[in-house]
């Protein structure tokens, strides 16, 4: 298929790239379940090659119209610990004003199952007046900067992830509500996985690093040794030139593909009030690139 083939439904000039390497802005498209087949293949498209698509003034959009839409990118996929918004069937609510509503650490979405979900759309609800931005960094980008002697090393490498993590020393500042609800709530089932740092990017063949704060330790060694090796791999991955950040409006749209992006959202918005509501999208089980998939270990 061409390029001319590929985004006809979506002229040229509604694309406007953020960065070079990660995010695009899409104009004129009012999202929704309506939209042909033209349109959404286009979309999915540019979402290989952008990562991340922005989406501004979709105020049209409620539960059931987000739900709705997500429902024409691939099946939901509701989050495995955490409730969904009543009345939904996968919208996951994060509530700044509630415990577990700030996800200000890297990470890439719920990586501690072996099928972790391929996308995610996430709704901007109640956004602060200043703050509350989300960066999201391309992580095929950041394998493809590492010197070669690293990506030896990271190709051969696995991680176990897991959402049973030590809350307290990962967020020292966190309120009390907030530790309550990692423990008795995101935490309650307590999942592991050991994943290649390295997958394939079932689509486009890109070699993405897995990582982000879900992962406990590098397989094979101690938990000062793997630290040493994930804070190296990290930086490539949030480096400043390898992301892009997004300042919310209310009815803002993005959609991101988990496989291939790490995100954070900014805790600088103080006590004012943030709500985003989240969908995600089944995925595969990653493939390393020695072709050994990953794997759920014994439960934490």
């Amino acid at each position: 298929m061409t390029r001319h083939q590929t985004f006809a439904a979506i002229p040229a000039a509604d694309v406007l790239p953020v960065t070079p390497r990660i995010g695009a802005e899409i104009r004129n498209i009012a999202l929704s379940a309506d939209l042909s087949d033209a349109t959404l293949a286009a979309i999915e498209s540019l979402l290989l090659r952008h990562k991340v698509l922005f989406f501004r003034g979709q105020h049209h959009l409620d539960d059931a119209g987000q739900e709705a839409f997500a429902r024409r990118l691939g099946d939901l996929a509701p989050h495995p610990t955490q409730a969904v918004v009543p009345g939904s069937a996968s919208i996951l609510e994060l509530d700044s004003s509630r415990g577990g509503g700030r996800a200000d650490r890297w990470h890439t979405d719920v990586t501690f199952v072996p099928a972790y979900p391929k996308a995610s759309v996430l709704r901007g609800v109640v956004i602060p007046p200043v703050g509350g931005d989300t960066i999201w960094a391309n992580t095929a980008t950041a394998y493809d900067d590492l010197p070669e002697p690293l990506r030896h090393l990271a190709d051969g490498l696995r991680a176990v992830h897991s959402n049973a993590y030590d809350y307290a020393a990962q967020r020292p500042k966190a309120s009390e509500q907030d530790r309550r609800y990692h423990a008795e709530v995101f935490a309650r089932t307590p999942y592991q996985t050991e994943h290649p740092v390295v997958r394939v990017h079932p689509q486009t063949g890109e070699r993405l690093l897995v990582l982000g704060s879900f992962v406990q330790r590098i397989a094979g060694l101690s938990r000062e040794e793997s630290l040493k090796i994930y804070e190296i791999l990290q930086a490539y991955v949030t480096a400043p030139e390898n992301t892009v950040r997004w300042r919310w409006q209310a009815g803002d749209v993005v959609i991101w593909d988990n496989r291939a992006t790490q995100h954070v959202a900014v805790n600088d918005y103080d006590d004012a009030r943030r709500v985003v509501r989240r969908i995600t999208l089944d995925g595969d089980v990653p493939v390393g690139v020695d072709g050994r998939a990953s794997t759920a270990l014994t439960a934490a």
